[in-house]
């Protein structure tokens, strides 16, 4: 089954990162996944915006055209990117930096980056207790696949934070099940 994924924020707050991290789960997975990015000119604080798809069958046409997860960790990726989204999708939105949630039917409210900060000590950390959240709510790739891609991609120093920070997302999203 194919899904959508576009992961939103700002420059710095690390969507690219866990966008890729999920690729390559899904491809150690034995899935086919493509994995796209766009942000704006400036290096820290524009828009940006990763897409992933993932499929078991062969992906033709690597371009999200209606996501079935948003991930939106900023008021303003918020407002940008849910707009094509499935109606029958799920947008996950940061709810401490996205104050005012778009009209739409299907959202889950997490405090990505307060758990980030409060949990593991940096805000540095919210894409991974996002990539963690994500994981649970769209069962694209198992726990155990997303901890291993974690742990190859992180700088080494950092895996033990990283691995606590999936899983406070993993468990922040447990009500989503």
């Amino acid at each position: 089954m194919r899904t959508e994924l576009r992961l939103s924020g700002s420059g710095g707050q690390g969507v690219i990162t866990a966008a890729i991290i999920l690729a390559e789960a899904a491809v150690a997975e034995g899935k086919e996944a493509v994995q796209s990015q766009s942000y704006g000119p400036e290096a820290r604080g524009g828009a940006s915006k990763s897409e992933v798809i993932i499929d078991e069958e062969v992906i033709y046409h690597p371009h999200v055209a209606q996501p079935n997860f948003v991930l939106a960790m900023t008021q303003k990726a918020a407002d940008k990117y849910y707009a094509d989204m499935n109606p029958q999708g799920i947008l996950v939105l940061d709810k401490d930096l996205v104050p005012t949630p778009p009209d739409f039917p299907h959202i889950i409210r997490l405090p990505i980056t307060k758990l980030a900060i409060e949990k593991v000590g940096k805000s540095l950390f919210a894409n991974i207790v996002a990539l963690g959240a994500l994981v649970r709510i769209t069962k694209v790739v198992s726990l155990a696949t997303i901890k291993k891609s974690v742990a190859k991609r992180v700088p080494p120093h950092t895996v033990e934070q990283n691995m606590q920070a999936l899983q406070i997302g993993w468990d922040a999203a447990s009500d989503a099940d």
